[in-house]
């Protein structure tokens, strides 16, 4: 089945360079464009890469994988979030609807610390799949929790923990204005569990270049687009499985 979907795409990605190389040999801007296209197909062929190796890996999902998702530049609530350099950003990371067999009813949030994954389960044997950045070594943390709150463009107020290690972040005691260069970014979700607030959230942030890496505080973090599309789907009272 899974060398079935492979011939499937290959090919699918061969068509896709012929017929475009066909109509760029029309133009006279070819040569631009071309390379264009040419990225594309490397984008296609390395998703088919992914998809082998996650099979013969045995993982719980199998990548379908080549990502559609926007990440242009948004306006949003007056605030314009910059576009994301989309070939900066390693292809696994992007946003993309993948096969996925853990079986969480859906709705369910899982967020996978090592493979620096969030996946919003779809039902269906699906699942959204988000690239995240996650907390630096001596932050980490694993357990399950729920939605309670969700916000657009939140005022972050940094712990006491926090402050203590960083004194410059005083100033934000009583929080720091919704806004571009908010840490929590676009959208913040409210993680709690039976003893109340847990203090992490799953939000976006300004830093596409930290997505795939561990260095936040114990936080989940999205690119700003990404975290758009998760607080679209999530519903309040959601669980959340961190691992």
């Amino acid at each position: 089945m899974v060398n079935e979907t492979l011939r499937f795409t290959v090919n699918q990605a061969l068509t896709i360079l012929a017929q475009e190389r066909q109509q760029l040999n029309q133009t006279p801007i070819r040569a631009q464009l071309f390379t264009g296209v040419t990225m594309q197909l490397k984008t296609i062929v390395l998703a088919v890469g992914l998809m082998s190796a996650t099979a013969l890996t045995g993982c719980s999902t199998i990548g379908l994988s080549y990502s559609t998702a926007s990440y242009n530049s948004v306006v949003d609530a007056g605030y314009v979030i910059p576009a994301v350099p989309r070939t900066k950003i390693p292809p696994q990371y992007l946003r993309q609807e993948v096969n996925y067999d853990g079986g969480e009813a859906p709705g369910t949030i899982i967020v996978d610390t090592k493979a620096k994954y969030l996946y919003y389960v779809l039902g269906d044997g699906r699942a959204m799949r988000y690239g995240i950045g996650v907390g630096k070594q001596g932050f980490e943390w694993s357990g399950s929790a729920r939605i309670a709150l969700k916000r657009e463009w939140p005022t972050w107020t940094p712990p006491r923990e926090m402050i203590a290690r960083q004194p410059k972040l005083a100033e934000f005691r009583d929080g720091m204005d919704p806004g571009l260069s908010n840490p929590l970014g676009a959208r913040a979700l409210y993680l709690f569990n039976k003893g109340g607030d847990t203090g992490y959230r799953l939000h976006g942030t300004p830093e596409w270049w930290s997505i795939g890496k561990a260095m936040s505080s114990g936080c989940i973090r999205l690119m700003n687009q990404d975290i758009i599309d998760l607080y679209n789907r999530a519903e309040v009272g959601a669980k959340v499985i961190v691992r």
